[in-house]
């Protein structure tokens, strides 16, 4: 496998893409998500989660304030400042971790790069929002680029594809070219196929199983599998808690391919799941 993906220092952190896989510990700081919702959203409570997820060997620290499970409510602009502000100041002022912000707002994204936050991460592409890339370019900062249909509370709806990874494939191209012709340097740029957005059961199988598709797009591949219901469907488990090894096998095939980039929750489990598959595969 041919590695064009550029390295990077985000945060105080070095980042070479290929030689292991990295470690996205994700921070909910939403009532309402999908499997921790309302646990971690007082700033002592997420700063103590993620002291946890650094130790448990956590590269990032994804800080969202507006929950994306399927049919979600957008929050205010307000409502999501208020959410994240506080956390990202209270973890940038404790660790040294490099820091994401799970946002689609524009100003959210400046208002917490201000704060500490190192890198943005964008359930839409950049498409929400138009300033967008355009803020992303002036902070100098990288952004992960997420295809999705629709938002959280109509995605569901809209599942049929003519052509599954050829239109992921062309989402992102056209994402990437969007963001360079902004002023953000390629270096900056991280993909996402969007694992569960707009996705059914078998189409989550199909961007696994083809993940390495996105490869020749020269950028580091970030996904998301962590606990979601295809796995919980696979294992008929309701409780998303307790798809940690559903959720191991799901990104042990996702390193097998070349996945970059593991946003996960359960962050110990999933450090030895990388260590081994690393192993076998990368060296």
């Amino acid at each position: 496998m041919t590695n064009n993906k550029q390295p990077i220092t985000i945060g105080e952190r070095y980042f070479h893409w290929g030689e292991r896989t990295y470690l996205m510990g994700v921070l909910n700081v939403t009532p309402d998500s999908f499997s921790d919702g309302g646990e971690f959203n007082t700033p002592a409570a997420a700063l103590e989660q993620a002291q946890r997820l650094v130790d448990a060997g956590a590269d990032i620290i994804d800080i969202g304030g507006q929950s994306t499970r399927p049919g979600a409510q957008t929050i205010s602009e307000a409502e999501e400042l208020k959410r994240v502000l506080p956390v990202v100041e209270a973890v940038r002022s404790s660790l040294n971790v490099p820091i994401s912000v799970d946002t689609t707002r524009a100003s959210v994204a400046q208002r917490a790069v201000e704060a500490g936050v190192d890198l943005v991460n964008d359930i839409s592409g950049g498409t929400f929002d138009s300033e967008m890339l355009p803020i992303v370019a002036q902070l100098h900062v990288p952004i992960i680029l997420m295809h999705m249909r629709g938002t959280p509370q109509t995605m569901q709806q809209l599942t049929d594809y003519q052509d599954l990874i050829g239109e992921i494939y062309q989402f992102l191209e056209a994402q990437i070219a969007a963001a360079l012709a902004a002023g953000i340097e390629r270096s900056h740029l991280i993909i996402d196929p969007g694992i569960g957005f707009a996705k059914n059961f078998e189409q989550n199988l199909s961007i696994l199983r083809q993940l390495s598709t996105f490869h020749s797009l020269d950028v580091p591949i970030l996904v998301g599998v962590s606990r979601k219901s295809f796995i919980g469907h696979i294992l008929n488990q309701p409780n998303p808690k307790a798809r940690v090894w559903g959720t191991a096998a799901a990104c042990c095939s996702a390193i097998a391919v070349g996945a970059d980039i593991l946003r996960v929750h359960d962050v110990s489990e999933m450090r030895d799941v990388c260590l081994v598959a690393d192993t076998i595969w990368r060296k």
